[in-house]
C-alpha cells in the first residue's frame, strides 16, 4: 500500500488550497450553467486541464514514459478515470437544479467516505481525539446547514432529484480518490492526473457541443476558463496532498469547503444580487461554522497510531 512522505505541513497547505478552490467552484459553475450545458462544461474543464498540464510537463521534460505507464495498474487507472468523470457530470447536473450551498453540504459525503476508506483500505487509524473531532464536525454541520437541510426535506421533486445526483457524485468521488491514492505507488500525482484528464476528455467528446461555448457572454466565458484552471490546480494540489499526508487527514481538511462556499455566496450576492441566489447565514449557522472548523482541525492535526 502507498505510504505518505511524512511532510504533513506541505500536505496541510495543499489541502487548504484545495478547500479554497473547491469552495468557490460551485458559484463559478452556477454562473456558467446559465449559458452552457453540463456535458460541454465538463468536457471543456477536462480538455483545458489536460492541455495545460501536458504543456507544463512537456516544458519540464517530465511527460510520463512508456515504461512508467506499463508499470501502473490499468484497472486502477480505468476505475479512477471513469468514476471521476461520473462524479463531475453528476455534480454539475445536480448543481444546475439545486443551489451551491445545498450542493456543498451533500458533497461532503465524499471526503467522509474517503476518510472511512482510508481507515479500512490503507489501515489508517483515528485516535480518540480525532473521533471527538468527528463528533464536533458532525454537530457543526447539522447547525451550519440547518436551513439548507430543512429546505431539502420540504423541497419539490426536481430539487430532491438534483440532491440525489449530488449524493451519487459523492460516492463516485470517494472511489476515485482511493484509487488515485493507490496509483501513487507507481506514478507521480501529475502523471496520474494527466492520464485521467485525457481519459475523461475523450469520454465527454462524444456528447459535448463545443460550438455553444461561443454563445457565452464575457462573464460566463471568464468563469468557464476559471473552472478549467480550478480543475487543474485544485486536483493537482489534492493529488499532491495525498502524497504527503494520510487520506483520512486530507479528507478532514476538505470538509471545510462548504464554509468557503457559503461565505463566497454571501459575498457575491452582496456585490451582485441578481447573479446568484442569496444565502442567509444565521447566528446558528455561524456557531455551526465555528464547530466545523474546530472539528476539522482536531481530525487533521490529531496524532495517529
Amino acid at each position: 500500500m502507498h505510504q505518505t512522505s511524512g511532510r504533513w505541513q506541505l500536505g496541510l497547505a495543499l489541502s487548504l488550497l484545495t478547500v479554497i478552490l473547491w469552495g468557490i467552484l460551485p458559484i463559478s459553475l452556477s454562473i456558467v450553467l446559465q449559458g452552457l450545458d453540463a456535458y460541454t462544461l465538463t468536457w471543456f474543464r477536462f480538455v483545458g486541464s489536460f492541455c495545460l498540464l501536458g504543456g507544463y510537463l512537456k516544458l519540464r521534460g517530465n511527460l510520463p514514459t512508456f515504461s512508467q505507464l506499463r508499470s501502473t495498474s490499468p484497472k486502477l487507472v480505468l476505475i479512477a478515470t471513469i468514476f471521476l468523470a461520473i462524479n463531475y457530470i453528476l455534480f454539475v447536473q445536480g448543481l444546475a437544479i439545486t443551489t451551491p450551498a445545498n450542493a456543498e453540504v451533500l458533497i461532503q459525503l465524499a471526503p467522509i467516505l474517503m476518510g472511512l476508506g482510508g481507515l479500512v483500505i490503507f489501515k489508517e487509524r483515528y485516535t480518540l481525539f480525532q473521533w471527538i473531532g468527528i463528533s464536533i464536525l458532525t454537530v457543526g454541520f447539522i447547525l451550519f446547514f440547518n436551513e439548507q437541510l430543512s429546505n431539502l426535506i420540504s423541497a419539490q421533486s426536481t430539487y430532491l432529484f438534483g440532491s440525489g445526483l449530488i449524493v451519487l457524485a459523492a460516492i463516485t468521488w470517494s472511489i476515485y480518490a482511493l484509487a488515485q491514492k493507490q496509483l501513487l505507488q507507481t506514478l507521480s500525482s501529475a502523471h496520474i492526473m494527466l492520464i485521467i484528464y485525457g481519459g475523461c476528455a475523450l469520454l465527454f467528446t462524444i456528447v459535448a457541443t463545443p460550438k455553444s461555448i461561443f454563445t457565452l457572454n464575457l462573464l460566463q466565458s471568464g468563469m468557464l476558463v476559471f473552472c478549467a484552471l480550478n480543475t487543474l490546480i485544485a486536483y493537482g494540489a489534492f493529488a499532491e496532498a495525498l502524497e504527503h499526508w494520510e487520506a483520512s487527514r486530507v479528507s478532514a481538511v476538505i470538509a471545510l469547503a462548504p464554509v468557503v462556499t457559503l461565505l463566497s455566496s454571501w459575498f457575491v450576492s452582496e456585490i451582485s444580487p441578481n447573479l446568484i441566489a442569496t444565502e442567509h447565514l444565521t447566528m446558528l449557522g455561524i456557531v455551526g461554522a465555528f464547530l466545523v472548523v474546530c472539528g476539522s482541525a482536531a481530525i487533521a492535526l490529531g496524532k495517529t497510531h
